[in-house]
């Protein structure tokens, strides 16, 4: 069942894509939203609503993933979303054809797209800073930050769909309870669960290999933006990220938002980015208004208590998607349809707008208290961690909904 709480994220300005199944469409197949409408939208090609795009292939909403919806010319999306909002302008819902709408009570959402490949990215120069400070006593960013969008491969089977539970991960960390000067190598449950707020790309049109692709054309390549928590085991990162990236302490878990948010509803919210710090090659050079103002919170949930935690801004990030994709694809990689590229943790300059607990405990040194009365360095069981991010203002329709998920006890430990 989808969360009716983001009604309001929903507006003709919206129509974003999704997949979603029901007792009266027993198959996972394409759906946007309105308000608190989820509208099949085979059923409306069926019916002719889109006879006038005229390169939408014959039955490509009844796949049970967006990809070869995704994989079309911008075009045809555009088109699409354009018919959407004519039928929808006058009567909204009211005439639809039968059958092809359900409350968003009565449908299961999936995974919107078949995920090839995940890469994860560091693009918010407040979060490196924030990080280095906590762990390191030292903000200065790494030295390829400025060059160029650091990210690594990260694991896309473990991707799931927002309200899907997070088990916590068993792995290898510092046991400290013996003090910080003995350090001992365990195997158990992660004692340092963390998450993070992110903004995922989702790759449409694919780039094939040794193509390449510059910055300012990789809107063509992009079909929307989900939400994003990256979910970590602190400890286990921490051990193995010496001397290479993050494994799994990452890989356990990535929690992604059920509506894909498509480039032209942000349209309107397009923010300038910030200034490059140093010379760039010709691929990573970007248009001015390169960002897109959204405003993303963060809220734990523990029994009946709610807290939020951060609120930040996704244009406050140093490189932008298309950066991200320009970069990804400089090499002569590929990038295939599904493919999701997300921008590491979106943090602002103070406190308040820290996008994990790693920046906001100061590396676990300051307890964050929640509204119950009780604290917290990191997770403990049972705790939802529940992301939401709307564009410009609660007024402007064009939001992404909830990205939900509950940590769950780690499993037990096998015995020899």
């Amino acid at each position: 069942m989808t969360s009716p709480a983001y009604s309001h994220h929903f507006s003709i300005n919206n129509l974003p894509f999704g997949v979603a199944s029901s007792s009266q469409h027993p198959r996972p197949q394409c759906v946007t939203r309105l308000s608190n409408t989820v509208i099949f939208l085979g059923d409306l090609q069926r019916a002719g609503l889109f006879r006038q795009v005229t390169s939408l292939p014959g039955g490509v909403f009844d796949n049970p993933t967006l990809n070869a919806f995704a994989a079309l010319n911008k075009q045809v999306h555009k088109q699409v979303r354009q018919a959407l909002q004519s039928a929808l302008q006058d009567s909204g819902v009211e005439k639809l054809p039968t059958g092809s709408t359900e409350p968003t009570t009565a449908v299961r959402m999936h995974l919107p797209v078949s995920i090839p490949a995940f890469t994860d990215f560091s693009c918010s120069l407040n979060h490196v800073k924030n990080a280095g400070r906590a762990i390191l006593n030292d903000d200065t960013p790494p030295p390829g930050f400025f060059h160029f969008p650091i990210g690594y491969g990260g694991r896309a089977s473990t991707i799931v769909p927002s309200g899907t539970p997070i088990t916590r991960p068993l792995g290898h960390f510092y046991d400290r309870s013996a003090g910080i000067e003995k350090k001992t190598v365990v195997y158990g449950p992660s004692q340092a669960m963390d998450y993070e707020l992110e903004i995922g790309v989702v790759v449409g049109k694919p780039v094939p290999p040794h193509r390449g692709l510059n910055a300012k054309d990789a809107d063509e390549h992009i079909f929307g933006l989900v939400l994003l928590n990256d979910w970590s085991a602190r400890d286990i990162q921490g051990l193995e990220m010496v001397p290479l990236g993050p494994l799994n302490g990452k890989a356990f878990g990535t929690t992604i938002s059920s509506w894909i948010v498509t480039l032209d509803a942000l349209e309107p919210f397009k923010a300038p980015g910030p200034e490059p710090r140093v010379s760039l090659p010709r691929h990573l050079q970007d248009i001015v208004d390169c960002n897109y103002a959204i405003s993303l919170k963060v809220e734990l949930e523990h029994g009946a208590s709610t807290t939020l935690l951060s609120k930040s801004r996704a244009q406050d990030l140093f490189w932008s998607y298309r950066q991200m994709c320009a970069h990804l694809a400089s090499t002569g990689c590929d990038l295939q349809t599904g493919d999701i590229l997300g921008t590491g943790t979106v943090s602002g300059p103070t406190e308040g707008s820290y996008g994990c607990l790693l920046e906001t405990t100061q590396g676990g040194k300051v307890p964050v208290a929640l509204s119950d009365g009780s604290s917290r360095i990191f997770l403990q069981d049972g705790d939802v961690v529940r992301m939401s991010a709307v564009a410009g203002d609660a007024s402007s329709g064009v939001g992404f909904g909830e990205c939900v998920g509950e940590l769950k006890p780690a499993r037990a430990v096998l015995e020899l």
